[in-house]
């Protein structure tokens, strides 16, 4: 199949199939006669695995190891688990970082009198706090 049916099939865009293949996080596809890129159904099925995995927020580098791990048969589970409760960790850390900002933002919010009037708050506070 073209790499617009393997786009389709995979859910990763055409852009984003050469791309993986430029790094080398998959290997490139064979070629028609006419230069024409062809995939089987074995690549459709890798790209699917890496979409499905940067559907999760998996770096490049981690799909890189995943990618490595899923080839290998005689992997231990425990350091797929591994990289998999890494990215719980930053997901952690991020789910922190957005509420901190959402009660920032709400606090802001809350000081604003949204009126009429020109002085407000969170302009006042993005102003200070951007000077610095």
């Amino acid at each position: 199949m073209n790499i617009s049916e393997a786009a389709a099939q995979s859910g990763l865009r055409a852009k984003t199939i050469r791309y993986y293949e430029d790094i080398g996080l998959v290997g490139p596809a064979r070629r028609r006669d006419n230069g024409y890129r062809d995939y089987a159904p074995r690549d459709v099925h890798m790209l699917r695995f890496l979409s499905r995995a940067r559907g999760l927020g998996f770096s490049v580098e981690e799909c890189r190891a995943l990618v490595a791990l899923y080839a290998d048969t005689g992997r231990k589970s425990a350091d797929v688990k591994e990289i998999a409760l890494n990215r719980v960790c930053d997901i952690d850390v991020k789910i922190g970082e957005l509420q901190a900002m959402r009660a920032t933002l709400v606090e802001l919010a809350e000081t604003c009198h949204g009126d009429d009037r020109p002085d407000c708050p969170i302009i006042d506070d993005l102003a200070s706090r951007g000077a610095g």
